[in-house]
């Protein structure tokens, strides 16, 4: 597991990315629509960072930031633009449903209860929202590894990578399955089993914290043996 060989470099790059979307964050508006637009570009310095812990190198963070200014990571920030863009038809469309509760509730302008989620018909929105999202989410997951390691264009990219997650459609079932059970009912498990061990609110929710990130980092380091798994690991010169 690449986690595993350099783990506090890896946390130490999600945490640094997170307290920069937190600053970000404060800005009206444009705060929220930031994490959306550099998710791309995020998720290839740290598809990068795994491919050179599995060649047995170390996380320069020089050499990723210093990628940033090339031109193929303008092209993954135009590929930002349009994730961002179909994650707001998405919500746009789920807004007929629940008439814009959920993008309240995810821009923060209103708190979640109980009694709101069963008179918006929240669930049926994430639904239909999750369902609008699906192809757009294959155009995207191999699209960024594409343009920057193999120079595809960006809509060549954004083909490619839709064509080979249908065709590998019963692994990435099996693959959403398994983050389903670890990023949520395990979550759950343990933080019932912290809460009746300690009893103190607190406490739980500060490990729960921690276990989130932790299990966040660990998703985020899945990410490169999809690809390397179908298109194979790239070679040192594509790396560069």
């Amino acid at each position: 597991m690449i986690f595993r060989k350099q783990p506090a470099q890896f946390m130490m790059m999600f945490i640094s990315y997170l307290f920069i979307m937190l600053g970000i964050g404060i800005i009206p508006v444009f705060g929220q629509l930031m994490p959306l637009l550099l998710a791309p570009v995020f998720s290839m310095l740290f598809m990068q960072a795994c491919e050179r812990v599995d060649r047995g190198e170390g996380v320069d963070f020089r050499l990723l930031l210093s990628g940033l200014r090339s031109p193929v990571f303008r092209t993954v920030l135009k590929l930002g633009g349009l994730y961002l863009a179909a994650a707001i038809l998405a919500i746009g469309v789920s807004s007929l449903i629940d008439g814009g509760v959920f993008w309240k509730a995810m821009s923060g302008q209103i708190e979640l209860e109980p009694e709101t989620v069963r008179q918006s018909n929240m669930m049926t929105t994430l639904l239909i929202a999750a369902l609008l999202y699906l192809p757009a989410a294959m155009a995207f997951w191999f699209a960024a590894p594409l343009i920057v390691w193999q120079k595809m264009g960006l809509f060549k990219a954004i083909f490619y990578s839709f064509f080979a997650v249908y065709h590998a459609g019963k692994a990435f079932l099996v693959y959403a399955a398994a983050w389903i059970v670890i990023g949520i009912l395990l979550p759950s498990i343990i933080s019932v089993l912290i809460a009746v061990l300690i009893g103190k609110g607190a406490i739980v929710m500060m490990l729960m914290f921690i276990v989130s990130i932790l299990l966040t980092v660990v998703m985020y380091c899945s990410f490169y043996p999809t690809y390397a798994h179908v298109f194979g690991k790239p070679t040192v010169e594509e790396a560069q």
